[in-house]
């Protein structure tokens, strides 16, 4: 759980004040240099992956050398922030697309722009490089990313008889939602045609919400953003909303869980479906009881296809550091094609590269990962990743919005008016 922002900058002040920031550094007596890289891998395989590449960079550069620092996602944003402001940022930064604006702007970031070597900046698409872009500079590499598919008990939809999804031949969200009716009426009381686990609900809702067209922020001619909720906006939302509340096809109960927590309603056959991010495959791999019949299925299409917003794990380096040319052959070391897989298969994740994205184990059909790099092309930018003041309008007014609006206590209207009305009393606070 992240500290409160006003302690973590308190703390933050308190380090200048007692000047405690980092010395300038060079290499040492020998001339090595030495970078710190702080990477957020946790998964055992994954954090493997980590530490045998920098491994392999160490054996080869002997006068840069990497030093391995563990992250965590649980306080990375405001661990940063500290860190920052106190003078003793890493180099080499492991985060996610949509943590770095703000850091960016605030100066904290290097621009990567004119650093970057042509192989890696060819090697990745441009809506990827869209996801670190901000104000025409590049912060941060992209190289990790999932989308949100539907995890399906493959039993319980074939014995309904209901039509199986394909990423070439994906349901519609209206078809989705007549299907978990039928699957709720087949699979009988207390069971559900889908989970819905929506503890975090704001970016889940914004980035599958891009396959209806919604968009939700707009930035007009003088460069300022305001929300406004159209009828695309609403296509999502309002799904989830009538399956909870007016079809009783989806459980209330797990709109306060996350993913995890719906796992053993799901491997117990009471839920038929449970939207998760891609990665969620490792964990029903690896507790799903044997033999159970889970599948991979592309999330619901709207008008703009199957398209769906995303915010890769990305590769960044701090502005202070005085070795950011190092530190980018480093990341450019990191990021080979072959070294971007190894990365992909221990996050069960897909890789931004093009090169990485060919390799036939991401190709397979075992354990849907054909289904998941059938969906890369399809994968943008998350809708509001650049805009200044999302956080707060995320915390303060979107999360509880979505949530009351999911549960049934407040209508469409309520949850548009609270959403522009009140968001854009945040955003402009921003953009003053």
């Amino acid at each position: 759980m992240r500290a409160p922002r006003t302690l973590v900058a308190a703390v933050a002040t308190a380090l200048l004040l007692t000047g405690c920031a980092a010395a300038e550094r060079g290499p040492d007596k020998d001339g090595v240099v030495h970078l710190r890289f702080q990477s957020l891998a946790w998964q055992k395989e994954s954090v493997d992956i980590n530490k045998q590449l920098v491994k392999e960079w160490n054996a080869a550069h002997p006068k840069v050398q990497i030093d391995y620092v563990q992250g965590s996602w649980d306080n990375v944003h405001d661990q940063l922030l500290t860190s920052f402001e106190g003078g003793e940022a890493p180099d080499i930064i492991h985060d996610a697309s949509d943590d770095l604006a703000d850091f960016s702007y605030g100066g904290h970031l290097a621009d990567l722009t004119q650093l970057l070597p042509a192989r890696l900046r060819a090697d990745i698409p441009q809506q990827s490089w869209d996801t670190t872009t901000f104000d025409k500079k590049v912060y941060g590499v992209p190289f990790l990313q999932e989308p949100r598919v539907l995890m399906a008990n493959e039993k319980l939809l074939k014995a309904s008889g209901v039509r199986i999804p394909t990423p070439e031949q994906p349901w519609t969200w209206d078809e989705f939602r007549q299907i978990t009716k039928r699957l709720t009426t087949d699979m009988g009381k207390g069971r559900y045609g889908v989970a819905w686990p929506l503890k975090e609900p704001v970016s889940a809702t914004l980035n599958l919400g891009l396959s209806a067209g919604g968009q939700l922020f707009h930035q007009g001619d003088d460069g300022k953003t305001t929300i406004r909720f159209t009828d695309g906006d609403e296509v999502v939302p309002g799904t989830v909303h009538d399956q909870v509340n007016t079809d009783a096809s989806a459980s209330a109960a797990t709109l306060g869980m996350g993913g995890s927590d719906t796992l053993p309603g799901f491997f117990g056959g009471k839920y038929a479906m449970v939207p998760l991010g891609f990665s969620y495959r490792q964990q029903i791999a690896q507790q799903a009881p044997e033999g159970f019949p889970w599948k991979v299925l592309p999330a619901p299409a709207g008008k703009a296809g199957l398209t769906q917003g995303v915010s890769p794990q990305t590769l960044s380096v701090a502005e202070d550091s005085p070795f950011k040319k190092e530190a980018v052959e480093f990341i450019d070391f990191f990021l080979e094609p072959d070294n971007m897989t190894r990365l992909a298969k221990g996050d069960w994740m897909l890789p931004t590269g093009r090169e990485a994205l060919k390799d036939p184990s991401l190709r397979t059909s075992k354990d849907g990962w054909a289904t998941g790099t059938a969906l890369a092309g399809h994968l943008r930018s998350a809708p509001a990743q650049a805009v200044r003041g999302y956080q707060e309008w995320k915390d303060k007014v979107a999360t509880p919005a979505y949530q009351e609006y999911y549960s049934g206590a407040i209508d469409e209207a309520a949850l548009r008016q609270r959403l522009e009305k009140d968001g854009n009393l945040v955003l402009a606070r921003y953009q003053r």
